[in-house]
């Protein structure tokens, strides 16, 4: 991948509102350039989707956001694959990650209420039969999403010692 493309991803990553016209002016490029690249990135499914940031905990709706870890038993030929996308299917599944170390996938779920993420994963996603175990761990509260942070916190101005 060239470095025009390289330099776009990383600018439309952190504002996928940026037209082609802006981001060829940052980068010195012409914006037939700069388009022609977009529409290449997005044939080529490396641009996925454009969409914001949203601290929910601003707006007046009641969201659960749980992460489950999943140990499974890969299938022969697939490994997790077959597995993952057993689970990512689910309207409920928002992320689905394969992990190293204790566990084998990481899933992301929202629900209404805990009531409904927990019939979830006892109804849905521990009764997958490579499903070895899960372990449920509801976000309480979020302080840093994409690198983005919701909170406005106030440096309190004292100094690290050390001795």
């Amino acid at each position: 991948m060239n470095q025009l493309k390289l330099s776009i991803l990383d600018l439309l990553k952190e504002d996928a509102r940026l037209s082609a016209a802006t981001i060829a002016t940052m980068l010195g490029s012409t914006e037939a350039e700069v388009a022609a690249a977009i529409d290449e990135l997005e044939r080529d499914h490396v641009i996925v989707k454009y969409a914001a940031v949203v601290n929910w905990s601003k707006v007046d709706d009641e969201k659960v956001t749980a992460m489950i870890e999943v140990e499974c038993t890969p299938e022969r030929g697939r490994g997790f694959e077959s597995i993952a996308e057993r689970i990512f299917l689910y309207p409920e599944v928002k992320s689905v990650y394969l992990m190293s170390g204790a566990y084998d996938l990481c899933v992301e779920i929202e629900g209404k209420n805990l009531k409904e993420v927990a019939s979830f994963v006892s109804n849905k996603l521990a009764t997958i039969d490579s499903v070895i175990s899960t372990k449920t761990f509801f976000i309480l509260k979020k302080y840093k999403q994409d690198g983005i942070i919701f909170e406005e916190f106030e440096d309190d101005g004292r100094l690290l010692v050390s001795p």
